[in-house]
């Protein structure tokens, strides 16, 4: 049940804004912040003036049902007509709760995404280059921009670390939660027994920040510089370009060598290093919040084994939602990519609409 203040909130709060956007006194900045509201708003009025209306209805329609007067057809009329109000309440209710959730401001923003190989020695390096593969077809079926920032490669063309960037529309929102441990069970390659094994490797997926989000003091900053090193440790560059940023009051640490110059090594370290801190202010704040509130995923906390990939039976699972799709090799593909990240809304939106309701 919504509280019918809030409700009415809505309808005033859209008055509101239409007379504001009809004076001629709005300046431009604030005319589209306002006019981004209303358009927001207008999408959500019908429900919930429609959803004011319908205690009055219902109590109109009981009366016919109760009435000794009233005739049976027009009883069964009655009846039939509270039965599709019921329906048509519990669908705006949804909607207009589903509106008042409160909103992520990085949902919308690009992202950084990190994959690491876990347990499992090669295969695991195998198996994080494959994740990779999977998240750029991904972003070539939707025209998102794929960047890559840092690369560490192990033998027989696995990866050991990887840092990208990926733009596009609404990115974050589609990728979050993606992060956490995800675990394969396949038969290696080099297994002769064919014998399958299990290991892992590491998502990350963080919003990534812009300056205006993180303000970083040059003061709160200590940059080290060294030579790159190459697979086995060997020095791959002759000048000290390679550089470590240490954030020292959240003590968050990034090196970025790739670049053979030391300047664009540093934009690009401070890149993912503004990005660590937005994520890093954004948990502490989700942790005091989670006190009050649990949901069942979204914790975002990287330990946690989120999906398992079974090559053997051609499945892909996502332990938070319990789903199982036997389509391992469209998922690989990036085909029904879309299809777990719904489900994974979807449920989030549930646990936050329990959370409204306490």
């Amino acid at each position: 049940m919504i509280p019918v203040d809030k409700v009415r909130e809505i309808i005033s709060r859209h008055k509101l804004l239409e007379k504001e956007l009809s004076s001629d006194k709005v300046d431009k900045k604030k005319f589209a912040k306002i006019s981004k509201e209303y358009s927001n708003l207008n999408e959500i009025l019908d429900n919930a003036k429609e959803y004011l209306s319908f205690d009055e209805t219902e109590r109109d329609l009981e009366n016919i049902i109760n009435d000794s007067k009233s005739d049976l057809e027009m009883k069964n009329l009655a009846n039939a007509e509270l039965e599709e109000l019921k329906k048509n309440k519990k669908y705006n209710e949804k909607k207009i709760k589903l509106f008042l959730l409160p909103k992520d401001d990085a949902d919308k923003k690009n992202a950084i995404i990190e994959i690491r190989a876990g347990t499992g020695g090669l295969e695991a390096s195998l198996f994080a280059s494959d994740l990779f593969k999977m998240y750029e077809k991904v972003c070539n079926k939707k025209k998102w921009i794929l960047e890559l920032i840092s690369i560490s490669k192990s033998d027989a063309g696995g990866l050991k670390e990887l840092i990208a960037s990926i733009k596009g529309e609404n990115i974050y929102s589609s990728l979050k939660f993606e992060s956490g441990v995800h675990r394969v069970q396949r038969v290696p390659e080099t297994e002769t027994q064919g014998r399958v094994h299990t290991s892992a490797a590491t998502v990350a997926v963080l919003p990534e920040a812009e300056e205006v989000d993180v303000k970083i003091d040059e003061k709160d900053l200590r940059i080290d510089v060294f030579r790159s090193s190459g697979p086995g440790g060997q020095s791959v560059n002759t000048t000290d370009s390679a550089v470590r940023i240490t954030h020292i009051p959240s003590g968050i640490v990034v090196s970025q060598q790739d670049e053979k110059s030391q300047i664009r090594n540093k934009e690009k370290g401070l890149k993912i290093l503004r990005s660590r801190i937005y994520e890093f202010e954004r948990q502490k704040l989700d942790e005091a919040r989670s006190k009050e509130r649990k949901n069942k995923i979204g914790t975002g906390d990287r330990s946690e084994r989120i999906r398992t990939y079974n090559f053997p039976q051609g499945r892909v699972t996502d332990h938070r939602i319990n789903l199982t799709l036997h389509k391992l090799e469209e998922f690989m593909e990036g085909e029904i990519f879309d299809e777990m990240v719904d489900s994974l809304n979807l449920r989030a939106q549930e646990d936050e609409l329990k959370n409204l309701e306490k």
